[in-house]
């Protein structure tokens, strides 16, 4: 890969990562229940303490060394970098954000989070840079298994959500919402950045290759 498109693929990289982080902080402010794993990320904080991104980092590593105990070849550059900066940017979010009020406030924030945070997640996948944490272990769990994708995710975010929920980590309608829409908004935001992004890439390794010449 050409210096110029990898580094404009970092940056593409990032900019997906603090898209989904604000995502993910306005789902928490919105305090109507969260995504699977941030259920366990907030009853860990809630039991433990530190801060809910420092849990996120956490289980995100413990995930990446399970991960590497299972097979090297799905942990990546870039999933190390998503655990890290996923975690420190949803800190500095739910810092700088409000808290938010009642009523259908609360509801557009939600759905509001799920929405900018589906976008961000297919915008890092198509720098094609890494997965994330978890779902680096969830297509290696379906590889050494021989389940579905979809089976594997499904098992883990309900393993997620029982632990998280005895921990004390709010599931309310937001957990039910973000389930059912976080997928379709994942794909579709996968398949428009693609298609947004596609062109920008060719240019920038033309661009490359014609200053080598």
């Amino acid at each position: 890969m050409a210096r110029s498109e990898l580094l404009f693929r970092f940056l593409v990289f990032f900019i997906g990562i603090i898209v989904l982080a604000f995502g993910i902080a306005l789902i928490i402010e919105a305090d109507l229940g969260v995504s699977a794993w941030d259920v366990l990320h907030i009853g860990l904080f809630y039991t433990f303490g530190l801060t809910i991104g420092t849990w996120s980092i956490i289980v995100g590593l413990l995930i990446v060394v399970i991960t590497l105990l299972l097979d090297r070849e799905m942990v990546a550059i870039g999933t190390i970098l998503n655990m890290f900066f996923v975690g420190i940017f949803i800190d500095i979010f739910l810092y700088i954000l409000p808290t938010s009020s009642t009523g259908i406030f609360q509801y557009s924030l939600l759905l509001l989070g799920i929405t900018i945070s589906g976008m961000g997640a297919g915008l890092y996948i198509t720098a094609k840079i890494g997965s994330g944490p978890r779902d680096g272990l969830m297509l290696v769990l379906a590889k050494r298994l021989g389940y579905s994708i979809g089976k594997i995710k499904t098992i883990m975010e309900i393993m997620a959500v029982i632990l998280g929920f005895l921990l004390g980590g709010p599931v309310f309608w937001g957990t039910i919402i973000s389930a059912v829409l976080i997928g379709p908004i994942m794909q579709f935001s996968l398949k428009w950045w693609d298609q947004a992004l596609k062109p920008v890439f060719a240019v920038v390794k033309t661009k490359e290759a014609e200053t080598m010449q």
